[in-house]
């Protein structure tokens, strides 16, 4: 059956995602200033929107997407802001720390135990105050997009009920308020994950308090998240800060004049999807050409290493011809057993499953393509250039023992064209930029391959954490604006869904790539030994061949050895002289240019860390039912995250400096 014809995949929606952190109701200086916060909150909007109206990136990606706001939903900072997100079409997502009742329960601020009781059955409070609070966390929550982490729903239930059944007991409360403060982290990071920049209300006192503002902006700022910092005592003073030392100066006076400006730029900052010279990033990637198959004549390196990395004859002379996974037909493919996977966890959202298929695991196999087809074009290309430059300097002298120089024009010729190949493949790699195109179609691919695993958790790498390239920022704008385009799922987490994830889909990426890589580690190392045996090899072979040259020489000086017999034998071994070290040169600068050994290390060390991982969902896997919780299973998310980006990084600067050029 004829495959789809492929088009390249339509740039995401750009949108900028605000996260907004602070005081409650209650907070003094919240309640006494609560109108001047109120105006300085809007003037802040009013700041992002006209810088976001104002960004040069709309003319490039189109019109952006509706910013999008990230609340926790509770009384006071986050409820005025969320409302005024939604009154200027923003859309509303809130990252909850508790299950849906749970959350409404506690933030409806009761301290009577019958009205707690209720709230948790899904019914009206019996004081009106009560009632308000409660109604008002529904009636925001009906109207975002709700990612709840219930997995520790019956814990801080039980905890929350003795707490209000024995007010008198300090230890009841001091517990609560700590696994409940740990929740609120949990949210807090996701809320920071989840944004561009931060805006927190915040007195400045402390950051001690796990969950707290104080402690949310701290874990901002030290993720890379710039964060838009007002004092609600004096909110028209905000100010913008930048990096986690920053907190040790906000009790210094500071003119703020040009704050504005400084926001503004952090909004066109997040919107901009990067150049390529003077061209936008999209358009590099929308120029690629996705195709079916790889080109046999750019497959030198991998020939190579299968040559040099093969146990058997078969392995080594098999054929190297890929064909690239279909983008459309990757969710019944590769993809499927994935996505059945997370489509069939308990309450998995169907909608998220839907998207990673369509809009993340198509774009993987697209550039995946791509980038193959780079890679085998800048490698093999350099790899064919040492092979035609020593091939060259040996039929400029392969004449001697043949003919004679009225005939040597035949072997200059051959010389000439050789030396031409070379040329050719450098001007048309350098012109193409190979190297360039093959690092950013894979960073981009190698983003989409594992963000599916963080995606079904509602995890993401924070914006100040993603890698930055040397020439270009666009891929992992790119990535970013893709998986954020998707979102958090609505979802609610639970203990068995976590396990799921744990012993499902986690575990299976996790040992696949350390699998992966320790084969990959033995393979690269195995064609450095070999390459470097064989090089070592033939200079031996010309130094022999040198030798025996000079001990004839001396035979003939003696007169132990006809004259003419030596010097037509001669020139053989003056061929061989030149032809073997030029050979084990060429050799030796495939091996260099390859570096399979720096790289087998790097997948080894890639190799070790993903069996590290593999080992603690192991001992998480083993523990009681109710005891895993999305904290645990995230973490081990993030580390597998790092992992790749770490492995991204170092084999790009491996390669980094190794443009495609004569091998001289």
């Amino acid at each position: 059956m004829r495959k789809p014809a492929v088009s390249v995949p339509p740039s995401p929606q750009v949108r900028l995602a605000l996260g907004v952190t602070g005081h409650r109701a209650g907070h003094a200086s919240f309640a006494a200033n609560e109108t001047a916060i109120a105006a300085t909150l809007r003037q802040i909007f009013d700041l992002v929107d006209a810088a976001t109206a104002a960004a040069p990136g709309a003319q490039s990606v189109g019109p952006f997407a509706p910013t999008r706001i990230h609340t926790l939903l509770a009384d006071g900072t986050d409820r005025m802001a969320s409302g005024m997100g939604l009154e200027r079409g923003y859309e509303l997502v809130a990252p909850l720390p508790f299950g849906r009742r749970l959350n409404k329960a506690i933030n409806s601020l009761t301290e009577d135990p019958t009205e707690a009781r209720l709230l948790l059955a899904g019914k009206d409070a019996l004081g009106v105050a009560t009632q308000q609070h409660a109604a008002a966390i529904r009636d925001l929550a009906d109207r975002a997009r709700v990612f709840d982490l219930a997995d520790a729903d019956a814990a801080i239930t039980a905890l929350y009920l003795a707490k209000l059944d024995n007010p008198q007991d300090a230890g009841i409360a001091s517990r609560f308020a700590a696994e409940a403060s740990r929740r609120v982290a949990l949210a807090g990071r996701i809320l920071i994950e989840q944004s561009d920049l931060v805006i927190g209300l915040w007195d400045g006192v402390t950051t001690a308090h796990v969950g707290g503002t104080g402690h949310t902006i701290a874990v901002a700022l030290e993720l890379g998240s710039p964060v838009i910092w007002i004092d609600p005592a004096r909110p028209a003073d905000w100010r913008v800060l930048l990096a986690p030392e920053a907190l040790a100066t906000v009790s210094l006076e500071k003119d703020p004049s040009d704050r504005d400006t400084v926001l503004a730029a952090l909004v066109q900052a997040a919107l901009d999807p990067g150049t390529d010279g003077d061209k936008p990033g999209f358009t590099a990637l929308t120029a690629e050409r996705w195709r079916e198959r790889s080109n046999p004549l750019a497959h030198g390196y991998r020939r190579v290493e299968a040559l040099f990395g093969g146990n058997t004859w078969a392995e080594r002379f098999r054929r190297l011809r890929q064909s690239y996974e279909h983008p459309e037909t990757v969710e019944s493919t590769t993809g499927a057993a994935f996505l059945a996977h997370a489509a069939a966890l308990p309450g998995a959202d169907q909608d998220l499953v839907r998207h990673l298929g369509q809009d993340v695991m198509r774009r993987f196999a697209w550039s995946d393509g791509v980038s193959a087809h780079l890679s085998d074009a800048y490698r093999g290309g350099m790899t064919f250039n040492f092979v035609l430059s020593s091939l060259s300097i040996v039929a400029g002298i392969a004449y001697l023992p043949f003919v004679t120089v009225d005939q040597k024009w035949v072997f200059a010729l051959t010389e000439l064209l050789l030396l031409c190949g070379v040329l050719l493949i450098t001007i048309v790699g350098t012109r193409r930029a190979f190297h360039t195109r093959w690092f950013e179609t894979r960073r981009v691919a190698e983003y989409f391959r594992h963000a599916p695993l963080m995606m079904i958790l509602g995890a993401a790498r924070p914006t100040g954490r993603w890698p930055h390239g040397a020439d270009a920022s666009w891929p992992e704008f790119y990535a970013r604006q893709v998986l954020r385009d998707v979102g958090l799922p609505r979802m609610t987490i639970t203990q068995q869904y976590l396990r799921g994830v744990l012993t499902g889909p986690l575990n299976d990426h996790v040992r696949g790539q350390r699998d992966y890589h320790f084969g990959k580690a033995h393979r690269l190392s195995t064609v450095h030994h070999r390459l470097d045996v064989l090089s070592e090899g033939l200079f031996q072979l010309a130094v022999g061949a040198v030798t025996m040259y000079l001990v004839m020489r001396a035979f003939e000086y003696a007169g132990m050895i006809p004259v003419e017999p030596f010097e037509k034998v001669s020139k053989v071994f003056t061929v061989l002289g030149v032809m073997f070290p030029t050979f084990g040169a060429g050799i030796a600068g495939v091996r260099y240019f390859g570096d399979f050994e720096r790289f087998g290390e790097i997948s080894e060390v890639t190799a070790e860390k993903l069996d590290g991982i593999a080992k603690r969902i192991d001992i998480l896997a083993s523990a009681p039912p109710g005891a895993i919780g999305y904290g645990d299973v995230a973490d081990l998310a993030h580390a597998t995250d790092d992992v790749v980006v770490a492995e991204i990084e170092s084999w790009q600067a491996v390669f980094g400096g190794k443009q495609i050029a004569v091998p001289v």
